[in-house]
């Protein structure tokens, strides 16, 4: 009889823990393996063999919106470093397209990341149910190999960029491999996936010769750039995890919209005001024309305030739309108006450049029989005149 309240209490344990939502281990997901999987019939993917297909969607081939995220920072970063140093047109498009490529590549390597992490969650998630490695298509093994190869892609990439790029890069990849742990720690996750997602602009400067370590200036610049792209990395994040908010609360990931779900317009709000602020401080540390300042301000608020009125948080669907058109619409807007000022940018130097003839010669000349200081002079005040 003494035993007795031990046992039942023993057993009420066990029938709370019966009770408790729980992720069961690898061995058990093999119960809920989908069947009612099928192979792209239209699209990109419905072309590729069926043993391509995994990976294809593994890297989300057919979901570009994470790559152009991706790459948008790294373009606003290459657009105002050239309008900072004018640089040839010719290297800023070669050093966007291998930033491009970079996104895809890098974009893919954490899209693989993460769904190691989310192998024993996302069977459980009604719009994750069905990839590659919740399915069983692939094997954790070979997702791991398939990474390998992403990221050695991704350091062979690195490399056609000046060597101080690869300083600036590497770092990334801790912050592109602890985001899928974040969201079971903390309800700010999409701070930590801003952090990784916004460090293209960084690379930018550095990619187009600029030294952070001795240009002040450069630096603050890219710091404002940097946060402002935090700002909308968690701001389109926010809506996007909206359409996991009821499947996430059932399984314990953890987020920014599940903390703020009653608050979220105003927190969307509030994050574009910062976005904004922190993009126009960036183009004020490089003395950017009215031109940015008209064209960039003007976009940003008008595609996020449009974004923030009309998304209807309650619908998937929508969310989705949002989250997939917002990259082009504001990460669009903002290239826009870096490409008007470095533009303008441009056809100044050229205009300084070519309108004293007769002062770039004396200053020729004056190098050749070593009068070229009072030369050099002259060119000065005939250049500030143009």
């Amino acid at each position: 009889m003494a035993f007795k309240p031990w046992f039942r209490g023993l057993e009420q344990s066990r029938r709370f823990r019966d009770t408790r939502p729980s992720i069961p281990p690898d061995r058990s997901t093999s119960a809920i393996v989908p069947t009612d999987y099928r192979k792209p019939t239209t699209g990109l993917l419905s072309y590729f063999p069926d043993s391509w297909v995994p990976y294809a969607e593994l890297t989300r081939l057919d979901k570009p919106a994470g790559t152009y995220y991706l790459f948008f920072p790294c373009l606003f970063s290459t657009l105002m470093a050239a309008s900072y140093t004018h640089a040839p047109p010719l290297a800023v498009l070669e050093t966007s397209m291998l930033f491009l490529t970079g996104a895809f590549i890098m974009r893919g390597a954490g899209c693989t990341i993460n769904d190691l992490w989310d192998k024993n969650l996302d069977p459980f998630v009604a719009r994750t149910r069905l990839r590659p490695i919740a399915r069983r298509a692939i094997t954790p093994f070979k997702a791991l190999t398939f990474t390998g190869f992403q990221l050695l892609s991704g350091l062979l990439l690195l490399l056609q960029f000046p060597t101080s790029c690869l300083f600036y890069g590497i770092p990334s990849l801790f912050l592109v491999a602890t985001y899928p742990l974040a969201k079971r720690v903390t309800h700010y996750p999409q701070f930590v996936l801003g952090l990784a997602f916004s460090w293209g602009a960084f690379m930018g400067f550095p990619a187009l010769g600029v030294d952070l370590l001795s240009d002040s200036t450069a630096v603050k610049a890219v710091m404002a750039l940097y946060s402002s792209c935090i700002s909308w990395t968690v701001l389109y994040d926010m809506i996007y995890a909206h359409m996991d908010i009821k499947d996430d609360a059932k399984v314990g990931i953890k987020s920014i919209a599940l903390r703020h779900a009653a608050d979220t317009k105003a927190i969307l709000s509030g994050l574009a005001v910062v976005q904004t602020g922190l993009l126009v401080t960036a183009g004020w540390m490089i003395s950017a024309s009215p031109v940015f300042f008209v064209s960039t301000t003007a976009s940003t608020v008008a595609t996020l305030g449009l974004m923030i009125w009309k998304v209807k948080l309650q619908e998937v669907s929508n969310c989705w739309w949002w989250f997939k058109y917002g990259a082009w619409f504001t990460g669009g807007g903002i290239s826009l108006g870096l490409l008007a000022e470095y533009g303008t940018q441009g056809s100044h130097k050229e205009a300084v450049i070519q309108t004293p003839p007769s002062a770039l010669k004396e200053l020729v000349l004056g190098y050749r029989t070593g009068t070229w200081p009072a030369a050099l002079a002259t060119w000065s005040v005939s250049s500030k005149k143009t």
